[in-house]
């Protein structure tokens, strides 16, 4: 029974896979930096919010799709830092449920939230080039979305090949990977995109292996590049990657056509 238990729990595994915190306990301004504070309602009605933070003269615009966990105040740090080395604009957004915005968390729903903000960015005006940036879970929103629309960059940080493969690594003794009904397949979906690529991994994170990163960016179409951040675990990727972390992204904006 206990294991059938189990089987059960895993075909139904939203509580294991989103973790949504309500509260905003930072925003932007907290850091000194000017932001709009944006609302967005998606095609099925759900209403969610992003912060857009510009670059003065910036030509790239970094669509920054973040973790299972927590809410954007989580990444404020890294936005600040970002903003400070990278000089490129920001739009960074909450997925239903997340934060501030409405809703319940889904594969699905995570997918619709993305489309929201890539047509915010666009029907904006002033937006030249998008870079689609997902982490960890967000790097399967990136994936899904470039798909769907090609951007002119996709940056995936600490990605995994699927759910099916992540239940493998979770629970290797029992066979629960065909029952999940969430996917987040990106190894099936790699193939289908040809905008340039970077792919950066720490070599000790514990959550997503380091192998999963290298076999996403084995399945994945030229022009790609591949970072190892030396020494970083899977929340610390920014903190640990110093000055090679950062020449990694300044480098892959610097060979994206103008």
């Amino acid at each position: 029974m206990l294991v059938l238990g189990l089987l059960l729990t895993a075909c139904d595994m939203k509580d294991m896979i989103f973790f949504p915190e309500p509260l905003i306990s930072a925003t932007p301004q907290s850091a000194g930096l000017a932001f709009e504070d944006v609302y967005l309602t998606t095609s099925d009605g759900v209403r969610i919010n992003g912060w857009y933070v510009p670059a003065a003269g910036s030509t790239i615009t970094l669509l920054w799709f973040h973790g299972n966990a927590g809410n954007l105040s989580d990444r404020v740090h890294q936005l600040q830092q970002f903003h400070h080395h990278l000089r490129v604009n920001i739009f960074m957004l909450d997925y239903r449920e997340y934060g501030r915005s409405e809703g319940a968390v889904s594969e699905t729903g995570t997918y619709l939230d993305a489309e929201a903000a890539l047509a915010y960015l666009r029907g904006r005006g002033d937006q030249r080039r998008i870079v689609y940036y997902g982490q960890s879970l967000g790097s399967a929103v990136a994936v899904e979305l470039a798909r769907r629309a090609q951007p002119d960059g996709l940056i995936l940080e600490a990605p995994f090949l699927s759910v099916r493969e992540m239940a493998k690594v979770i629970v290797p003794l029992l066979p629960v990977g065909g029952l999940i009904s969430t996917k987040y397949d990106s190894l099936s979906k790699i193939g289908a995109i040809h905008a340039p690529l970077l792919i950066l991994h720490g070599d000790q994170d514990e959550v997503v292996p380091y192998a999963h990163g290298k076999r996403l960016f084995a399945a994945a179409n030229e022009p790609k590049r591949f970072y190892t951040i030396p020494g970083a675990h899977h929340n610390d990727t920014y903190m640990t990657g110093g000055a090679g972390y950062v020449t990694a992204f300044r480098d892959f904006f610097a060979s994206l056509p103008s």
